[in-house]
């Protein structure tokens, strides 16, 4: 059932048979100048204001437009927090274009944390941009939640050995505490960090991320936040390092962990549009 512009929040909320907090479709301005969040398959990103689904400022709402790329309806939650019945499915709302004609790279590995590789491409996807996974391997990336789970494998588009900073206009550098661990051993991936960092063109890390930064030795005087157990290598490297839930210094935009995802891209989406419009 497709989401029109036209229907009124109480349709909506008619149609899911839930509280007001209890479900989520995106309708800027909404109820009181509220907006309906989307909840994403069977579980919600970590860090959305309600777990699974909420009605949120206006002005914080464009931090989840840009979490996925196609909004809908799955299971929700009612007032006490408990799991409801599975609702109706909204799809298509549209998203802006605002990166259209813009290729940004996605540089992960086996045990890359999945919140933190699926949200923000879909982030720049649903922007417009294209975008390619690449690894230090052929074939499929094993992917993690929480580090210690297996969650689902992702398509390699190509391998880093045969890229080229040249080639794309943004990189984002995902977490999970193996992925970046593997990916600083590969002399490729590191090469391919430093000459984007050098290029002057956005480079996005997030939580353990930002190791591979340290690998391509990139941080020196630079303004940079992570997860807390990378922080002690960040400042060896010659970083200044700060408790913030999104640090953007020159080209480098750095988050500490999946509660920062909204933040985080809505700064790359945010970043990326000023590079297509300079």
């Amino acid at each position: 059932m497709a989401v029109q512009e036209t229907r009124s929040d109480e349709e909506l909320l008619a149609a899911t048979g839930l509280e007001p907090e209890g479900f989520g479709v995106f309708l800027p301005g909404g109820i009181e100048g509220r907006a309906w969040i989307a909840v994403f398959g069977s579980t919600a990103p970590r860090g959305a204001p309600a777990c699974w689904g909420a009605c949120v400022p206006a002005s914080e709402a464009r931090h989840w437009a840009f979490a996925k790329p196609r909004l809908r309806l799955s299971r929700c939650q009612d007032r006490e927090g408990r799991r409801s019945r599975s609702a109706p499915r909204f799809e298509g709302v549209s998203m802006a274009d605002e990166l259209r004609g813009l290729k940004v790279a996605v540089l992960a590995t086996d045990g890359v944390e999945q919140v933190e590789l699926e949200q923000p491409r879909e982030a720049v996807q649903s922007a417009g941009a294209q975008t390619d996974l690449l690894s230090i391997q052929d074939g499929e990336i094993q992917a993690m939640n929480n580090d210690l789970e297996p969650a689902d494998t992702f398509p390699v588009d190509r391998r880093v050995a045969d890229a080229s900073a040249d080639e794309y206009d943004a990189l984002l550098l995902p977490g999970g505490t193996c992925n970046p661990d593997r990916l600083r051993l590969d002399d490729d991936a590191v090469r391919f960090v430093r000459d984007f960092v050098t290029s002057g063109k956005p480079v996005a890390a997030i939580c353990h991320g930002p190791w591979s930064l340290v690998e391509a030795n990139v941080v020196r005087g630079r303004r940079i936040t992570s997860f807390p157990s990378v922080h002690t290598d960040l400042r060896n490297a010659g970083a200044e390092v700060v408790d913030e839930e999104v640090v953007i210094d020159d080209n480098i935009i750095t988050s500490r962990n999946p509660d920062d995802l909204p933040a985080f891209c809505d700064a790359i989406v945010h970043e990326l549009a000023a590079v297509r419009t300079s």
